[in-house]
């Protein structure tokens, strides 16, 4: 049985003012698997019917709080209703939405963190795998098809057993104190109440850390760190230094800066073997330089016939052709509309189809932060993950 109509989309927060929400529909229309068809766009009920509006969305589905929303759809027919839902708001609004969405069964995608808390996360993961709900977390950098290609690369023994790992996601535009202008990206960020406990570290680190357990396989055990608070009067960090200790011996260095003055999002990554070596940049993402003890370092690049066939599914253009941040996030999209498609048309899911970042990355990724902070606070105490 197959099902042959788009999916239905719902999205908490993304109103027509926010960045990441239009970012997410964008990501969510490329390959034409999804509608949008309903919305609580803002915590005020007025800018979430007016964003509604502005999306050309049906006035009775512009709703004002995501709790009306998720229960008006729960009870429109089969055939009407959403069949999931997007959550695009600051981290303290991502546990309540996602738990209710998940609790009348409807599948999510979420932002990261996953959640304000660990505690929080750690319940959302509980419920998932007791409703073997489908549930996709946007940890976007792992949608790069070159991405993809290095974590298949290492999975088969390419570069032999890993012993190093070098993670680093500078960025510069935090290094004054713009949250005092009114910016309203700066604001939450550096807001202990809607950020959680960490700025830098909560919001690009745990793309390094994700990325650096995505591309190896391997997950960090313990780890020891210094943050910073460089801009005076932050409250929270915005520059942090981290090393690592992987499960299996592997070691390595994160460092993730939103004070780095110039730099824009400049994520990194270089992986070292036994036998080879891995790099790759997000500023050049159809570019894999792979490395090796014996010869030449060598180019792969995105479009490639020589490429795995996961990287190649996820090549949209013909080599040559520029890939990068919204193909990216889209493919996060499409996986996980395929995986959602084969749930509600077969009531199963399988590994196979679970192609993107789950609830219990986003469980990692909370641990991290937990240990990143308790470490700091210790003054560089080994902590373990």
């Amino acid at each position: 049985m197959t099902l042959h109509r788009k999916l239905r989309m719902g999205m908490v927060g993304g109103g027509k003012d926010a960045f990441i929400g239009g970012v997410h529909r964008i990501a969510a229309f490329m390959d034409g698997e999804i509608d949008l068809v309903c919305g609580a766009f803002s915590s005020s009920p007025e800018k979430s019917k007016a964003s509604g509006e502005a999306l050309y969305l049906k006035p009775e589905r512009c709703y004002g709080t995501y709790q009306e929303m998720i229960l008006a759809e729960a009870k429109l027919p089969v055939g009407e209703r959403m069949d999931f839902v997007a959550i695009v708001t600051p981290n303290n609004m991502h546990y309540g939405p996602a738990k209710m969405a998940l609790e009348h069964g409807f599948a999510v995608v979420c932002d990261k963190p996953v959640a304000f808390t660990l505690v929080e996360a750690e319940e959302l993961a509980q419920i998932v795998d007791a409703k073997g709900a489908v549930f996709a977390l946007t940890h976007n950098y792992t949608g790069y098809p070159m991405v993809k290609q290095a974590r298949t690369m290492v999975k088969a023994g390419a570069i032999g057993k890993v012993r190093k790992v070098v993670v680093e996601y500078p960025q510069g535009w935090l290094a004054t104190p713009l949250e005092g202008t009114g910016q309203k990206q700066a604001d939450w960020r550096t807001d202990p109440a809607r950020a959680g406990k960490s700025c830098c570290m909560g919001d690009i680190g745990t793309h390094a850390e994700n990325l650096a357990e995505y591309i190896t396989g391997l997950e960090i055990d313990t780890l020891c760190a210094d943050l910073s608070t460089f801009v005076e009067g932050r409250p929270l960090d915005d520059d942090g230094n981290v090393l690592l200790r992987f499960r299996g011996g592997a070691k390595g260095i994160l460092f993730a800066s939103q004070v780095a003055a110039g730099e824009e999002n400049n994520l990194r990554i270089r992986i070292w073997g036994e036998t080879g070596g891995l790099e790759w940049h997000q500023q050049e993402p159809n570019t894999l330089l792979v490395k090796h003890l014996d010869r030449p370092t060598e180019i792969y690049r995105t479009g490639g016939g020589y490429l795995s066939p996961i990287a190649q599914f996820n090549t949209r253009t013909p080599a040559g052709h520029p890939e990068g941040y919204l193909e990216g996030f889209a493919n996060i999209y499409r996986n996980f509309a395929l995986a959602l498609r084969h749930k509600l048309a077969t009531g199963s899911l399988s590994e196979e189809h679970a192609n993107f970042p789950s609830v219990h990355d986003g469980v990692r990724g909370m641990k991290f932060i937990d240990a990143v902070v308790e470490s700091s606070a210790q003054n560089g105490a080994w902590i373990k993950v």
